[in-house]
């Protein structure tokens, strides 16, 4: 790892020392639910949601007895709800009869279920059972490209790239500080540059800089 990816990973620690997942889950199964839930989703709409659901289902067998409509009147505030919905129902047996009733421990096995991409399996495979993954959602693109840790255009290749140039074993840690990063300080729209402490490491900011300073009155 260079030394300027070495020192933007430590002022993030410094910077959001509380980062870490923040879908609310006890099981590797409620944490599969809450991801698939997530897609397009703030984490805060999907919490308010399981919250209410995993209070009634807990386990598999739980889920097994569920219709349609008992998981659609949980999960209607969510956008894209229907396909969720669908992907959920479908997915619910597939672990019982292909999986002995447990969420499969790899990226190969993961993606094969429905509803299921890269970062969703990253997030369950690095949250769930501490698998060291980067997954590359809206926030951890943006903010890792705008940095100049990687200059990618898109996720799939920026997630390779983030492998390649940090320490395996900081893996998990960058996905939760590049989020949180990029959900209080660097936002897709009006980035706070001048009060972010990587600002002097940054590309972004050093190629816009003129245009991201305040005018003066």
């Amino acid at each position: 790892m260079n030394k300027k990816n070495k020192e933007v990973l430590e002022i993030l620690y410094r910077t959001h020392p509380d980062a870490k997942c923040e879908l609310q889950h006890e099981t590797p199964l409620q944490l599969l639910i809450a991801t698939i839930l997530s897609a397009q989703a703030t984490d805060k709409k999907v919490n308010e949601v399981t919250e209410k659901m995993f209070q009634k289902y807990k386990t598999l067998e739980d889920f097994l007895q569920m219709t349609m409509e008992e998981l659609e009147s949980y999960i209607k505030v969510i956008g894209l709800y229907r396909s969720k919905g669908s992907n959920l129902m479908k997915l619910f047996p597939i672990l019982k009869e292909k999986h002995g009733g447990e969420v499969p421990r790899t990226m190969e096995e993961l993606v094969l279920l429905p509803g299921v991409g890269r970062k969703t399996a990253n997030v369950v495979l690095s949250n769930a059972y501490g698998v060291p993954a980067i997954a590359v959602d809206t926030h951890v693109f943006r903010v890792a490209n705008r940095i100049g840790i990687v200059k990618e255009e898109t996720v799939e290749k920026t997630e390779e790239s983030l492998m390649k140039k940090l320490d395996k074993n900081l893996w998990i840690d960058a996905h939760h500080l590049l989020i949180f990063h990029g959900r209080r300080i660097c936002t897709a729209r009006s980035p706070q540059c001048g009060a972010c402490p990587l600002n002097h490491l940054c590309t972004y900011y050093k190629k816009n800089k003129k245009t991201l300073m305040p005018k003066e009155k």
